[in-house]
C-alpha cells in the first residue's frame, strides 16, 4: 500500500518558488545573480503597522483569537470594503486567512466537489490550477492574448461555461501580466455570468492599490450588484501594505460560505497570527498616503523595464495597467540558439539559458498557463533592473 496520497501526484511545486530559491541557491554559491522571480515589493513595512504589532505584544495580546478573525480586523475589513469599493459587508460575512493563498483554498475545499470546474483565464498565477485539483475540481482555462493585453473576452468567456462550471476565478490586477480590467470591461464579463446562476466569481484583488496611470480598479461585485450574493471577495494586506511575511489575507462574501470557510479553517490552522491580525487593522484604518509614493516608483521601473526589454529584437512587453510584473513575449527568439549551442526550444529553455549564461532569474510563460513568455517581476532597485535587463539584451543579443 502506497504511504504518499495519490492527490500529490495532482499537483506539482510552485515554480515561482522554485525559482525564487534557485537564485537564493546561486546565491550563496556566490554566483553573482539577480532574482527577477520574486512576487514582494521589496519596501519595508511602514513604521505605524510595525509599531501596532509591537503595541500589541506589549498589550499581551499573543494568545488564540477567534478562528477566523478579530472582531476588530473584521470590522476594519467591512470598513475598508465600504471606503474604497461601495461593498456593504457585515462581520459575520468576513473571514481572516493566513495569507490570500489559504483564503482561496479553503474557499475551494469547502464548495467543489468531484467534477466540478473551475474557470481559469490564462495567463494564471501558478498556485490556482494546483488548488483547484487539491480540492478535487477541475480546473478549466480559458485564453487571453498578446493583442488584448492578455485578458479574455465576454464571448471566450460564454463559450467556456458548461452546466458543471462552479466558479471563475478572477484576478485583476494580474499577477503575471499586470493586465487590469477597466469598469467596461468587466462589466461586459458580468453581463455573460448573469445568465449562468451556477456560476460564483471568486475575485483575487490582492494587486488592488498597485493601479497606475490612468487605470482605475473596479471588482465584480461592485460593478453588478446582482452578483453581491454569489462572489467571494478575496484580498489582503501583503502587496500594496509590504506585508507579505506578516501573512494576512482575507474575504467578504455570503454567510454561510463564510461560515464553510471558517468549519475547514478551524480544522487545519485555526486563527491567522494575533500580532498579524493588529497589524493589519492599523494598515487598513491607518495613512494611506504611502502607497502613492510606492506607485511612482513602481510605475518609474515599470517603464523602465518595458523601454530596455521592447528595445530587444524578438521580444514584445505590453505595458501593464498594474502590479509590478510585466509578460513579455519572445515569440521572436523561438527556435534561435545561444552560443553554447543550446536551441531555444520554449520559454523555459529562454529561463534555463538565461539564467546560467547571464546570472537573471525569471519565471518562464509555461508556468502561468501561456507560452512563449517570462515574468519578470520589477519589485526590486533601479539598478539592479537596469542591471539584469541589460544582461537580457545581452543574452538576447547572442543569440543567432
Amino acid at each position: 500500500m502506497p504511504f504518499l496520497s495519490d492527490t500529490l501526484s495532482r499537483v506539482k511545486p510552485s515554480p515561482t518558488i522554485a525559482v525564487t530559491n534557485k537564485a537564493r541557491e546561486l546565491k550563496a554559491a556566490g554566483k553573482d545573480v539577480i532574482g527577477l522571480g520574486a512576487g514582494e515589493p521589496d519596501f519595508d513595512t511602514p513604521q505605524n503597522i510595525k509599531d501596532a504589532a509591537i503595541a500589541a505584544i506589549n498589550e499581551g495580546k499573543t494568545k488564540y483569537t477567534a478562528v477566523d478573525g478579530t472582531p476588530e480586523l473584521k470590522e476594519a475589513i467591512c470598513a475598508k470594503l465600504k471606503r474604497d469599493n461601495n461593498l456593504t459587508y457585515t462581520p459575520d460575512q468576513v473571514t481572516v486567512g493566513t495569507g490570500g493563498k489559504q483564503v482561496l483554498y479553503n474557499a475551494l475545499m469547502a464548495t467543489l466537489n468531484p467534477g466540478d470546474e473551475v474557470l481559469i483565464p490564462a495567463p494564471y498565477w501558478v498556485s490556482y490550477p494546483d488548488m483547484v485539483l487539491l480540492a478535487g475540481g477541475t480546473p478549466t482555462f480559458v485564453e487571453g492574448a498578446l493583442e488584448t493585453q492578455f485578458k479574455i473576452t465576454p464571448e471566450q468567456l460564454d463559450a467556456v461555461i458548461t452546466p458543471k462550471t462552479k466558479w471563475l476565478i478572477f484576478n485583476s490586477p494580474s499577477n503575471p501580466t499586470g493586465a487590469g480590467y477597466s469598469a467596461e470591461e468587466l462589466k461586459a464579463l458580468t453581463d455573460v455570468l448573469k445568465k449562468h446562476p451556477q456560476v460564483w466569481i471568486m475575485t483575487d484583488d490582492m494587486y488592488e492599490h498597485l493601479a497606475y496611470d490612468d487605470f482605475k480598479f473596479c471588482t465584480p461585485a461592485e460593478i453588478e450588484p446582482e452578483l453581491y450574493d454569489r462572489t467571494l471577495t478575496v484580498n489582503g494586506v501583503s502587496k500594496a501594505y509590504a506585508m507579505t511575511g506578516w501573512r494576512i489575507g482575507y474575504a467578504a462574501g455570503p454567510k454561510d460560505l463564510i461560515k464553510a470557510i471558517g468549519k475547514i479553517q478551524s480544522q487545519s490552522t485555526s486563527n491567522p497570527c494575533s500580532i498579524s491580525q493588529a497589524a493589519a487593522v492599523e494598515a487598513l484604518n491607518g495613512p494611506q498616503d504611502f502607497i502613492a509614493s510606492n506607485n511612482e516608483v513602481f510605475v518609474r521601473r515599470r517603464n523602465l523595464v518595458c523601454e530596455m526589454l521592447n528595445a530587444i529584437d524578438g521580444i514584445t512587453c505590453p505595458v501593464p495597467e498594474g502590479a509590478f510584473y510585466v509578460y513579455p513575449s519572445i515569440a521572436g527568439l523561438i527556435g534561435k540558439t545561444t552560443p553554447a549551442g543550446v536551441k531555444i526550444e520554449d520559454d523555459e529553455t529562454f529561463a534555463t539559458a538565461l539564467l546560467e549564461d547571464k546570472g537573471v532569474a525569471v519565471v518562464f510563460g509555461a508556468a502561468f498557463g501561456l507560452s512563449p513568455n517570462f515574468r519578470v517581476s520589477y519589485a526590486t532597485s533601479d539598478e539592479a533592473l537596469k542591471d539584469a535587463c541589460t544582461r537580457i539584451q545581452e543574452f538576447c543579443a547572442s543569440l543567432s
